[in-house]
């Protein structure tokens, strides 16, 4: 075989083995385009619906925690809710006539330990945050940009129960010597109660606005992922092929390589030793 020939078989190799490569790259990372090389606009492309999956997939994973945020809040106020309940009760207990004043002094007591329970509910955390002490706002960051939801003062002093000084605000003792001072507690509480219902309130809103994000977020993602799909994902079977394909090709091309330089080697040994011989002979002559 001529120079030209182990050239030619040369390339056929290096094909063999670029076709074999690039097989064995799509069949790794999935993608029709593992880099830009195999096409750079249709690479951008597709590294631009990525980018898009990742935000909105981020995006969707932060409003399911802030909503888990907010179950927490809201689960803490429904229990202050139940607390101002069972207080109204205890009042109107109260301004039975029948009760004595050892009654009314375990009364207060329930008061006392009612308010004492809002306070603990008012501490409520998540992830080290306190949620119900007025400091706390939830932000919930998205591709759309960012929502504020906050969060209000649903300790007993913030929801008007007590004092600066953390002194109930509601004295059974006072309430049960008249009927305005009962009215005046009974208000007090009505207040507390209509307070912690609207913080109730915006928070279940802001949670079935979630819901609705989080459903859109997940529409969106998978619509990415679709598309993404049809535009980048290897042909796994057929690239199995070209790559079974590619080896063959390869392998045929090898072989004539090492077939071409062995007869070349003869045919210059050959070449070499008709050489010698004729030097030889023309020394003897």
């Amino acid at each position: 075989m001529s120079l030209s020939g182990i050239n030619s078989s040369l390339n056929q190799l290096n094909r063999a083995q670029s076709l074999q490569s690039q097989s064995i790259q799509r069949i790794a990372t999935g993608s029709k385009r593992p880099s830009a090389a195999y096409g750079a606009s249709d690479y951008a492309i597709a590294r631009k619906m990525q980018y898009n999956i990742g935000g909105v997939s981020q995006s969707n994973a932060n409003t399911q925690t802030a909503n888990s945020m907010l179950n927490v809040a809201g689960g803490a106020v429904s229990n202050t809710i139940s607390s101002l309940s069972s207080l109204k009760e205890t009042l109107i207990n109260a301004a039975n006539g029948t009760n004595g004043q050892t009654d009314i002094a375990a009364l207060q007591e329930t008061v006392n330990q009612t308010l004492s329970q809002i306070d603990t509910n008012a501490q409520a955390e998540y992830n080290g945050q306190k949620l119900l002490d007025g400091s706390q706002t939830v932000t919930v960051a998205g591709i759309d940009g960012y929502e504020n939801i906050a969060l209000g003062d649903m300790s007993a002093k913030g929801l008007g129960l007590t004092d600066a000084q953390g002194k109930s605000n509601i004295n059974l003792q006072e309430a049960n010597n008249s009927p305005e001072g009962l009215a005046n507690a009974i208000d007090t509480v009505d207040a507390a109660l209509n307070k912690a219902l609207d913080q109730a309130t915006d928070i279940g809103a802001a949670q079935q606005g979630m819901e609705y994000q989080s459903a859109n977020y997940t529409t969106m993602e998978e619509n990415l992922q679709n598309s993404l799909a049809v535009n980048d994902d290897a042909d796994i079977a057929a690239e199995s092929v070209n790559n079974a394909s590619a080896n063959v090709q390869s392998q045929m091309a090898l072989f004539a390589v090492k077939q071409g330089l062995q007869n070349f080697s003869q045919q210059m040994l050959g070449t070499l030793n008709n050489h010698s011989r004729g030097a030889a002979f023309n020394m003897l002559s």
